[in-house]
C-alpha cells in the first residue's frame, strides 16, 4: 500500500511552492524540487506525483518550486526564483547539509544552474543533487539531438527550439545559467545524473557527467537502455522507472549526514 501523501501550497522567499510530505518521512531533510516543461509549461502541482514518489524513496520532505514560466517571465526569472527559494530555505533554519536538489528535464537544468549560481555567490552548498533527464544545453549541440530523434517518443528538436525562443528570446543560449553545461562546475556537491537511452537529451546527460568529473565533482551517471525521457515518471508502469527512483532515493539518503537529530 502506498504511503499517505500530504501536499500543501505555500511560499519560500515570495516564490510559490508545494510542500510534499509522506507518512514516515523526515521533515527536517528537504529536497528542493524543480518540475519540467521546457521553462514554459508545467507546475509543482502537476509534478506532485513524481515528487511524492521521490519523497517515499528518499524518506524526506520535498519542496517543489513553482518558478515563473516563459514567455511571460523569460530568463533569468527561473534561476532567480530557484536561488531565492534556496536562500529562503536556509533563512528558515534548515542547514545546507540537510538540503538536496532534484529536478526533471528543464527542472534538472534549473537545479544545476542554481547550484552553479550558489557556488559563484559563495553560498553553502547543499548535500547533493539528483537530475532526471537534464536539459543543460540550450544550444542543442549534442549529437543525440538528431541521432536519437527517431527513438524519442516524447521530445523533438523542433519543439525544444520553440521553448528556447520562448525562454531566451534573442538572448544567448550558451549563457551559463541558461545552459549550465557551460557553467563552472567545480565545487558542486555530489551529483546523480539519470537518463534513458531513447531520448534526444542523452548527450546532455553524458556530457554533463564528463564535464563534472573533469571538474573533480563526485558524479554518478546512470543510463537506462530502451527507456524514454523522464522515465522515472512512469515508475508505476516501468520496472526501470521504479528502479531509478529507488536508486535516486538511496543516493539522496546517503548524502545527508547520518543520524541527524531533529530540528527544533
Amino acid at each position: 500500500m502506498a504511503q499517505a501523501v500530504e501536499a500543501v501550497p505555500g511560499a519560500l522567499g515570495g516564490v510559490p511552492v508545494v510542500t510534499v510530505d509522506v507518512a514516515g518521512g523526515r521533515r527536517d531533510r528537504v529536497v528542493l524540487y524543480f518540475h519540467g516543461g521546457g521553462y514554459a509549461m508545467g507546475s509543482a502541482a502537476a509534478s506532485a506525483g513524481l515528487a511524492s514518489d521521490l519523497a517515499r524513496h528518499a524518506g524526506c520532505r520535498i519542496v517543489s518550486v513553482d518558478y515563473r514560466l516563459a514567455p511571460e517571465h523569460p530568463f533569468p526569472a527561473a534561476p532567480h526564483d530557484a536561488l531565492g527559494a534556496y536562500r529562503a530555505l536556509l533563512d528558515s533554519g534548515v542547514p545546507a547539509d540537510r538540503i538536496a536538489l532534484a529536478g526533471e528535464s528543464a527542472g534538472a537544468g534549473l537545479a544545476l544552474a542554481a547550484l552553479a549560481a550558489m557556488a559563484a555567490e559563495g553560498l553553502p552548498r547543499p548535500a547533493s543533487a539528483a537530475l532526471f533527464s537534464p536539459w543543460v544545453d540550450l544550444t542543442m549541440s549534442g549529437a543525440s539531438m538528431t541521432g536519437k530523434a527517431a527513438a524519442d517518443p516524447a521530445l523533438t528538436p523542433r519543439a525544444l527550439h520553440r521553448r528556447v525562443v520562448d525562454y531566451l528570446g534573442a538572448g544567448d543560449p550558451a549563457h551559463p545559467l541558461a545552459s549550465p553545461l557551460f557553467a563552472g562546475l567545480a565545487s558542486l556537491p555530489p551529483l546523480l545524473v539519470q537518463a534513458g537511452s531513447h531520448e534526444i537529451l542523452l548527450d546532455d546527460a553524458t556530457r554533463l557527467a564528463a564535464r563534472a568529473a573533469a571538474a573533480d565533482v563526485d558524479v554518478t551517471l546512470q543510463v537506462t537502455p530502451g527507456v524514454p525521457h523522464v522515465f522515472q515518471g512512469f515508475a508505476h508502469l516501468l520496472d526501470e522507472g521504479a528502479a531509478a527512483l529507488a536508486a535516486a532515493g538511496a543516493f539522496l539518503r546517503a548524502h545527508f549526514p547520518a543520524d541527524l537529530p531533529p530540528l527544533l
